[in-house]
């Protein structure tokens, strides 16, 4: 069993966003354990890059100096094995809400010392048209930056979506 953290960034709770991570979360096989987080709920503020977290004990639960919402999605965080990013293309890449985020991710990273342990990842992605290069450059960069493995990316397609999820193996080969 793998657990799957889905952070859903989507400006719309019913919109195309949540109707890919359907499709996904369809893929899945029972054994596997989900939380989604729909970001959009959480009071969540922006990274003030003020260092605090590396001033913390190395393991602190919430490594933050904000007191918001963030917990949560440390919590789960830490308990997951798949990380799966969704959101809708806005201004040619992620929605600020998955960024703000993702950014606030730091705080663990830094506090852990070892990248918050390597995770494999998803991205999944819908947007009006087709221009998908922003948001695949910064996918990959992190990618690569944290070490993780990239499990796929679905842009726009349930069915690569779902493919992606049942490809998801109970334990690391």
């Amino acid at each position: 069993m793998k657990r799957i953290l889905i952070l859903n960034g989507a400006g719309n709770k019913r919109g195309n966003t949540a109707r890919l991570i359907e499709s996904f979360r369809s893929g899945l096989d029972e054994s596997h354990e989900v939380c989604e987080i729909y970001l959009q709920d959480l009071n969540i503020r922006g990274c003030v890059d003020c260092q605090g977290c590396g001033r913390k004990a190395p393991g602190t639960v919430n490594p933050c100096i904000h007191r918001d919402d963030m917990h949560i999605v440390y919590e789960e965080f830490t308990r997951s094995d798949v990380i799966v990013f969704a959101s809708p293309v806005y201004w040619w890449t992620i929605s600020g809400t998955l960024k703000t985020a993702v950014d606030r991710l730091y705080a663990l990273v830094r506090n852990s010392g070892n990248a918050a342990n390597v995770k494999q990842s998803v991205l999944l992605m819908v947007a009006g048209g087709n221009d998908f290069r922003q948001p695949l450059m910064w996918y990959q960069g992190f990618e690569y930056l944290m070490g993780w493995e990239n499990l796929g990316v679905a842009l726009n397609n349930m069915n690569e979506a779902v493919r992606i999820a049942k490809s998801i193996r109970s334990v690391r080969p």
